[in-house]
């Protein structure tokens, strides 16, 4: 493996670059017989002079294609799409400068007269575009039978840590979007859901660093959005598919998605099912107070969850479209977390007592968004508007007996056990409109946004006696949040020759209320701020195969709305997580200058600075000099600094092989307190790399592996490095409608995490791992006809749905 990632860097750094001057653009359109756009054709520019390819595009969601720095001279187009003859253009001549645009491509359906016609087709594993990279992910082995937040490891310049937290380019604060919508869940929640999203149902990962002003200025890092298969074929199918996986437990998910689309009716839904179980340990050693703790948990989780989704699009006619979505989930998750800490004096080895905390979770999570959605598009002009509602309804139900033993474990010093029912209401209210037009020679956005949240948050504690729950009213309470954000936005962009240009603002006004109610203490926070964000890009075509670019943005993240909530769920009685109601929004300006070769090769270099950093620190209890807690806190700044390289290279025409890195120095710094200074700089690392190998009869081979340099976790926890490897082999079958994938993660079950951190007189060592190395088994099928096509969705609960959090 060492010897394939030093071959694949070498290879990115020793490619020779051309200085042929070009401009101009060739543009087209790919429609069926019925005038409907075709999605996602692939469109060859072929030299006239000997039919060699020359450039590969796709068509978008409207069928346009365009092919820009081609050098002037003889060209012909073809397009190409399953299920269809190709279709070629006539030959034309190009002469550097200005648009020119193709005659329409119409691709339609072979005659049963005519024999039948095969199209191989294969999209490239990372695809760098002006905006964005494009991580395709459909038709990997190893992302078959996995999850989305495992095929997240995978995605260039993104790190999950051991906590399931996503960062970006060494950068905390990424925002998840499904289909263009930002997830309605965030942290613990996220990454549970991200679970049960099977790779089955994703078709590539989006990587977004510095986005426009047209999106919500939430994400401090960046933008990953996640695009399901939903709108990839044209005509009436299902696909269905199965699995299961074994590690040292059982995991099985199935799922059926359907779509029939008429001359007026477009008709979709899809239905996911999710069961399993996972065994993770966590191993927490500190000192304080002069004492020593040497905590040793196990964690057995279960879990079920129904993932839906179903809506239908009208078409009113060629430019109108109306439509409603329906998306949710169902699931209850169980945890048994059995912990045993024995206490001494700092620095001897005898113990004084050991506290056995055996604890019983069960929660259920529901959750169901509505959405009516109009569209108007005559390709000059377009409006979008959108109205959603969203429910999340979320109960925790924890039992936790507290037991201290003398040192030999044979005699009872004292024994408590409480229970705790937290049930979380949160409702999402938003409406926003989206307006984009020519306007000279570029295109003008403007738009608006109006969102109302409302999280109602109650704590019941109950002392636990002679097995009766007697609740404890000094310790509950009820926290609510409410919150109102007004934003509107300007944006245009034009490209003038080599040169193109973007710049936005946005502006946001918030306002929010959080009031806290309990038996001894009644608070209310209440805060109202206005906010302008700009951004701004500059591109330079250098020649036909390399290409710069320059981007700033300033962004935000608002603290999620659970981590506003002061309320304690607790571990075992001396370690306990709480909300913080008086977290500050953080603010981060980023640069980074971006370099492209023969658009498959990224290198970028950035620059951040954070401002009032929202992050988690472990500190000592005051009420209780024994008990450590985990919370979240604003540092003062975070510097980061990142470069990142990625790109597939062939290396035989069997052989293909795709690589990321990712490099960046972070600096945390703080003072908490007198005598608690966070002033921490850690360099970072990380690896990705991918070789595909494609055997005779059908069958494709894989091996993947990454790797993660020691890095910060948190405010404070500096950890240490981490990696896996993978492999799996996948065939077609029943004439190429069906795919069979066997894969095994983790190969030498090195994906195990350790970390230290120092706050003041606490100090702790952790470590943990979970049930990573898996044999997974997969199984889809294609029924009917494999032409389908629905229209993409974007919703607008975005930014405010994607804090949800229950954990």
């Amino acid at each position: 493996m060492k010897k394939l990632f030093a071959t694949s860097i070498f290879s990115v750094f020793s490619i020779v670059l051309m200085q042929a001057q070009i401009s101009g653009a060739i543009n087209g359109t790919v429609l069926d017989a019925d005038d409907e756009p075709v999605v996602a054709a692939n469109v060859m520019l072929m030299s006239a002079a000997d039919s060699n390819l020359v450039k590969l595009e796709l068509s978008d969601d409207e069928g346009k294609f365009s092919f820009r720095t081609v050098a002037a001279g003889s060209y012909w187009l073809r397009s190409s799409y399953v299920g269809m003859p190709n279709v070629d253009s006539e030959i034309f001549t190009w002469d550097a400068e200005g648009t020119m645009t193709i005659p329409t491509l119409r691709m339609v359906p072979a005659s049963n007269e005519l024999e039948a016609v095969t199209v191989t087709a294969q999209r490239p594993l990372l695809e760098v575009k002006p905006d964005k990279m494009v991580f395709n992910v459909e038709g990997s082995v190893n992302a078959v039978g996995s999850d989305a937040l495992e095929l997240l490891r995978k995605a260039p310049g993104v790190v999950v840590d051991n906590n399931d937290n996503v960062m970006l380019l060494g950068k905390s604060g990424v925002r998840i979007y499904i289909d263009g919508k930002l997830s309605p869940l965030s942290s613990a929640d996220l990454a549970a859901y991200l679970k049960t999203v099977q790779s089955s149902e994703i078709d590539a990962i989006e990587i977004i660093t510095n986005p426009s002003s047209k999106y919500d200025a939430e994400g401090g890092a960046g933008i990953i959005n996640i695009k399901m298969k939903k709108d990839k074929r044209h005509g009436t199918n299902a696909n269905v598919n199965l699995g299961f996986s074994k590690g040292q437990l059982w995991q099985y998910n199935g799922g059926i998605s359907a779509n029939n689309r008429g001359k007026k009716t477009n008709l979709f839904g899809s239905y996911n099912y999710y069961d399993g179980e996972n065994e993770n340990y966590f191993n927490l050693f500190r000192t304080q107070a002069g004492l020593a703790f040497d905590q040793r948990n196990v964690s057995l989780n279960n879990w079920q969850s129904h993932n839906f989704r179903g809506g239908m699009d009208y078409f009113l006619n060629k430019h109108n479209t109306i439509g409603v979505l329906v998306t949710g989930s169902l699931a209850d998750n169980g945890n048994t977390i059995s912990s045993r800490t024995p206490i001494s004096m700092q620095g001897q080895s005898a113990i004084d007592s050991i506290l056995v905390a055996n604890s019983v979770f069960t929660q259920e999570r529901d959750n169901a968004n509505f959405n009516i959605n109009y569209r108007f598009d005559n390709g000059n002009n377009s409006w979008n508007i959108d109205a959603d509602y969203g429910i999340f309804r979320n109960t925790s139900d924890n039992l936790q007996p507290n037991t201290y033993y003398d040192a030999t474990e044979s005699e009872v010093l004292n024994e408590q056990t409480f229970a705790n029912n937290t049930p979380t209401n949160i409702d999402i209210y938003t409406f926003k409109v989206d307006h984009e037009r020519t306007v000279g020679k570029g295109k003008l956005g403007t738009g608006v946004k109006l969102s109302y949240v409302e999280t109602d948050n109650t704590f019941d504690f109950f002392n636990v006696l002679g097995g009766k729950e007697v609740k404890n009213d000094l310790l509950s309470n009820n926290f609510v949040y409410q919150e109102n954000v007004n934003a509107g936005y300007i944006n245009y962009q034009q490209q003038i020759k080599k040169f193109g240009f973007q710049a936005g603002l946005r502006v946001e006004q918030t306002n929010s209320e959080g009031t806290l109610t309990s038996a001894f203490q009644n608070s209310n926070v209440d805060t109202s701020y206005f906010n302008v964000f700009p951004s701004a890009g500059v591109t330079y075509q250098v020649n036909q195969k390399n290409s710069l670019q320059l981007n700033y943005s300033r962004r935000l993240n608002r603290p999620s709305y659970q981590d506003l909530n002061p309320f304690e769920n607790r571990l075992d009685e001396l370690t306990f997580e709480k909300g913080n109601p008086f977290l500050r929004p953080e603010y981060t300006n980023s640069f980074q200058l971006t370099h492209t070769y023969n658009y498959a090769i990224n290198t970028s270099i950035g620059f951040s600075h954070t401002t009032d950093m929202i992050t988690r620190l472990v500190d000592i209890d005051d009420n209780d000099e024994k008990s450590s807690f985990i919370t979240w806190l604003n540092l003062d700044d975070q510097y980061a600094f990142n470069l990142s390289v990625s790109g597939a290279l062939p290396i035989k025409q069997w052989w293909s092989s795709y690589t990321s890195m990712t490099g960046s120095y972070t600096r945390n710094k703080a003072e908490i307190a007198a005598g608690k200074v966070v002033d921490i700089e850690v360099p970072t690392f990380n690896i990705y790399s991918q070789h595909t190998f494609r055997l005779p009869k059908d069958i494709s081979l894989e091996v993947s592996g990454w790797y993660n340099s020691p890095s910060i976790w948190g405010g404070t926890f500096e950890t240490d490095a981490i990696w896996s490897i993978d492999a799996g082999i996948q065939k077609k079958i029943l004439d190429g409608r069906g795919n069979i994938r066997v894969s095994v993660s983790d190969i030498f079950k090195s994906n195990v995490w350790s970390g230290t951190s120092r706050l003041g007189d606490l100090l702790m060592n952790t470590n943990g791992g979970w049930d990573s190395r898996r044999l997974r088994v997969n199984f889809s099928y294609l029924f009917g006809n494999s032409q389908v096509k629905s229209r993409r969705r974007q919703t607008g609960l975005e930014d405010e749905s994607k804090r949800v959090k229950s954990n």
